[in-house]
């Protein structure tokens, strides 16, 4: 009675392992078939978005969110793609949605600070990249832009002369000395031509002067730099500069006549200050690119030199 027992016993549990590995086959399976789909629709994103079809690629990372919603790495493609498309608040948004799941992670802050930095909002930047300094003292450099492209000029030097005394100084930070350096010098305008027989640009040259009218000040240095009187161009500028610190014009044709210059150094500075400030303008965006890879071919840097060139004919095509 007992081995009847003990047999019936067996033979129940066999049958409820079989049930149960019955059971699971199809949930692995399944599993399995999700992780498959999610790596292409992730990857089909990565491609999309590394040729520009960022509407494309939010589309594969839709299908990602549906297969695994709490994905920190979708979150945070999502709010590349969407600054990549000028769309900052939905970027905003996904990039919160990522720090909520890992607050400390240095590389969703720094996109943070991107995407601040593209709506020109440096006080928040700033506060965000104080954060990260403290974690990452090499990232000081970006603090001291972000300084300079809020035009607190003086918290700029000041963390200059502390990156020196820590010894973190790198090329960036000289850069950025040289141009708080010059932004200081008095403005001489040195005629490299002796004498200009064109009255129009002296003309121009008088009624700037006289009025500090951006329109005029543009109209001089478009003329300035088509008689390729670069060392005019370049101080015209650096003056315009100081009473206009967000027009991306005067950062360009600044770095132009750097690059004629051959200060190429210099240009790459300036190029790198005016940049952030150029919103929705692809023409000109294309026109930083040119010099960029013009800057990086003087110095001899043909690997960055080769990148924004091909920036440049991305947007131009």
């Amino acid at each position: 009675m007992k081995g009847c027992i003990l047999h019936r016993i067996s033979c129940i549990g066999i049958l409820l392992i079989s049930m149960v590995s019955y059971a699971q086959q199809p949930t692995v399976k399944n599993a399995e078939q999700n992780n498959l789909e999610f790596q292409q629709h992730f990857f089909e994103a990565l491609k999309q978005k590394a040729i520009n079809n960022f509407s494309k690629a939010i589309e594969s990372l839709e299908k990602c969110n549906q297969l695994n919603a709490d994905n920190v790495a979708v979150d945070f493609e999502f709010s590349k793609n969407y600054l990549l498309s000028k769309k900052y608040l939905e970027a905003e948004i996904f990039i919160d949605k990522a720090l909520q799941k890992e607050p400390d992670n240095k590389f969703l802050k720094l996109h943070k600070v991107a995407i601040f930095k593209a709506q020109q909002n440096f006080i928040d930047a700033i506060k965000l990249q104080k954060e990260l300094v403290v974690m990452y003292p090499n990232l000081s450099d970006d603090l001291v832009l972000l300084f300079i492209q809020n035009q607190d000029y003086k918290a700029a030097e000041d963390l200059i002369l502390e990156i020196d005394k820590n010894g973190l100084k790198s090329l960036k930070t000289i850069g950025y000395k040289d141009y708080l350096a010059s932004r200081k010098e008095t403005v001489s305008v040195v005629n490299t031509q002796n004498t200009v027989e064109n009255t129009t640009v002296e003309s121009l040259r008088q009624e700037y002067k006289k009025s500090n009218d951006y329109a005029v000040l543009k109209q001089l240095l478009v003329l300035e730099l088509n008689q390729q009187l670069f060392t005019n161009v370049y101080e015209y500028s650096k003056s315009g500069l100081e009473l206009y610190p967000a027009q991306p014009f005067l950062y360009l044709i600044n770095a132009t006549a750097l690059n004629k210059l051959k200060k190429y150094n210099d240009a790459i500075t300036v190029l790198t200050i005016g940049i952030d400030f150029v919103i929705d303008d692809t023409a000109i965006e294309a026109d930083f690119y040119q010099q960029f890879s013009i800057a990086y071919l003087g110095v001899d840097n043909k690997v960055e030199a080769t990148k924004f060139k091909q920036k440049e004919m991305q947007l131009r095509n």
